[in-house]
């Protein structure tokens, strides 16, 4: 209900990057209502992510997700973008601050989990 487009005909990816994180959705056919939908709500998760309000997956799980309180205190050190990929689309999150990184990297873990999603974690550093 919260993206406009039914989740179990589309595909999550919640990736965990060396400098924030990425989370792609897809389309799993073409149809391109849901497309659209799904980059509607995904640049609306980008400006919402931005201005510190994550109220949509508090919404969708029914809790506060893992790291999402902090990413909100940190919001001016975290750059969110938005970019259509062919049946959707992805918003990608980067930081230099660890504090914002760890967040990103708790919220990345618990969605995939949530969602029962793939995505990829970042290799702990040596």
């Amino acid at each position: 209900m919260a993206m406009g487009v039914d989740q179990t005909t589309s595909t999550h990816h919640f990736d965990a990057l060396p400098d924030g994180g990425r989370i792609e959705l897809l389309r799993d056919a073409d149809d391109s209502l849901g497309i659209a939908q799904i980059r509607a709500h995904l640049r609306l998760i980008q400006h919402a992510f931005q201005a510190g309000d994550f109220s949509t997956p508090e919404f969708v799980h029914m809790q506060m997700m893992p790291g999402t309180a902090e990413m909100a205190r940190k919001r001016d050190v975290i750059e969110y973008s938005f970019h259509e990929l062919p049946r959707g689309g992805e918003v990608v999150m980067k930081t230099s601050d660890a504090q914002a990184l760890a967040a990103i990297h708790a919220f990345m873990g618990a969605q995939r989990s949530e969602h029962h999603a793939s995505g990829a974690g970042v290799a702990p550093t040596p």
